[in-house]
């Protein structure tokens, strides 16, 4: 079993790989947090044609919030791919995938877990 499988949002491993862990440090808080890059996979999202698309790069970054490890508060830094259709390249597609919460900078299991302690998901989107 490989470690990130049992720190990552469930089957988020499968989907993307990690470029970095960094361990940090905010200095306005002294609040030491933990930094986890990861890039999306080279597959086609189902349902489409790998004769007709190809890889074109990375959408900006996303930073997300996660279940903290250890003390420190997660952070998944997730860049998912552009993938453009060779016959027209104004057209472009990504995989949707559910472990973002909507609306959120939080994944959907922790915005779930504040849900259920009566908290509001929405006062930790900073």
């Amino acid at each position: 079993m490989d470690l990130s499988s049992l720190i990552l949002p469930k089957d988020m491993h499968k989907h993307f790989r990690t470029i970095e862990v960094l361990a940090l440090c905010d200095i306005s808080t002294k609040e030491h947090i933990l930094e986890v890059h990861l890039e999306e996979n080279n597959q086609l999202p189902s349902g489409y044609l790998s004769s007709d698309y190809e890889s074109k790069g990375f959408y900006p970054s996303k930073r997300v919030q996660d279940f903290p490890v250890r003390g420190k508060a997660l952070y998944l830094c997730i860049k998912r791919r552009i993938w453009r259709k060779k016959s027209n390249p104004k057209i472009t597609i990504k995989s949707d995938y559910s472990f973002i919460s909507e609306g959120s900078k939080l994944t959907k299991e922790i915005s779930d877990f504040l849900k259920g302690t009566g908290r509001d998901p929405s006062r930790y989107d900073k």
